[in-house]
């Protein structure tokens, strides 16, 4: 497996995580049983960073990582990192009604996330979407309390704005972003990623595959469960799931040309955008796991590249992606 530091104050870790939401939330029912083999399996190919947040199914997800690793190997439940992400606020619903980043929700947040994952410390603890009620430097500040009182390692940012970062950055050490980045949402160039470069911040980039829409196993007849937040999702409806599909379709004869599959060559070209960039794989199963683990081997020479970018342009994906409730919410965006 090979390594990847978060920024230049984060943990050294597997150059791809494994994003754990789809096990328990929002993408239509799991396989608990095949979640925890999968985390197991991850486990076992050496990777070491775990993703969750405590809102993925109102505690779920955290307490399947857990069990998972209660029932892994000492060596290498040793070797895995948590990075785990507050803040939004759920009704017995299952419905979203905002973000708290007030310290004292910080540090209950906090306490509940040790004891549903059992373990002692996080690694990267992280607001989910800045709270627009909270100066930043607050909600930081309560993080870094929690690193000096041992509760916490490192402290990150989600889907936060250039100046928001900077903000951040004067009240504590950052270690990464976590932020949506991949052939069909590259936002984050012009300003976000040269800032966190500058400031020596890593990014650990979800939606590598867009949710599945550019993994190569997305069907243009798919019917979604109607609890999967892709039937919301505006790059999955109509005339723009059909154009997003059609840069699939270009994508996949760049791909079958080296002898990899659409999947890893998303991947790998995430990989390529630099040392300090660390996808995260939302695997459910074992198969697709282990496909996305084949990206680390599939080197993307120059004219590679180029015929990527030629299949999948930049700003080339129809529609947004998120709903526009909740792309008001991205700090990233404004």
């Amino acid at each position: 497996m090979l390594h990847r530091p978060l920024g230049t104050t984060g943990p050294q870790v597997s150059a791809l995580g494994l994003g754990c939401m789809g096990m328990s939330a929002l993408y239509g029912e799991a396989d608990r049983a095949e979640s925890i083999a999968t985390i197991h399996a991850a486990l076992d190919a050496g990777v070491t960073l775990l993703d969750t947040g405590d809102f993925y199914a109102m505690g779920h997800n955290e307490m399947l990582i857990g069990e998972a690793l209660r029932s892994a190997p000492a060596g290498t439940r040793e070797q895995a990192l948590t990075s785990v992400k507050f803040g939004a606020l759920r009704d017995p619903d299952g419905g979203w009604s905002g973000y708290d980043g007030r310290p004292a929700a910080v540090k209950n947040f906090a306490a509940y996330s040790l004891q549903r994952l059992g373990v002692d410390h996080i690694d990267v603890y992280r607001i989910a979407r800045v709270d627009p009620g909270v100066p930043i430097e607050e909600t930081v500040g309560a993080i870094a309390e929690l690193v000096e009182a041992g509760h916490v390692r490192h402290i990150g940012l989600s889907e936060a704005g250039a100046d928001t970062i900077r903000r951040a950055a004067s009240v504590a050490p950052i270690a990464d972003l976590q932020i949506e980045y991949s052939l069909i949402s590259r936002g984050i160039e012009e300003q976000i990623l040269p800032t966190c470069r500058e400031l020596g911040i890593g990014v650990t980039a979800y939606g590598v595959l867009s949710r599945g829409l550019i993994s190569g196993h997305f069907t243009r007849d798919r019917q979604l469960a109607a609890n999967d937040f892709r039937g919301m999702s505006p790059r999955f409806q109509g005339e723009n799931l059909q154009r997003n599909l059609d840069l699939v379709d270009a994508l996949r004869k760049v791909a079958d040309e080296r002898g990899a599959s659409v999947a890893q060559t998303a991947i790998a070209w995430v990989l390529s955008r630099g040392e300090d960039i660390v996808p995260l794989v939302g695997a459910r199963r074992r198969d697709r796991l282990y496909e996305a683990l084949g990206a680390l081997d599939l080197h993307l020479d120059a004219d590679a590249l180029t015929a990527i970018e030629k299949a999948v342009p930049a700003n080339a994906a129809a529609g947004a992606r998120y709903p526009a409730d909740q792309m008001a919410h991205l700090d990233s965006e404004h």
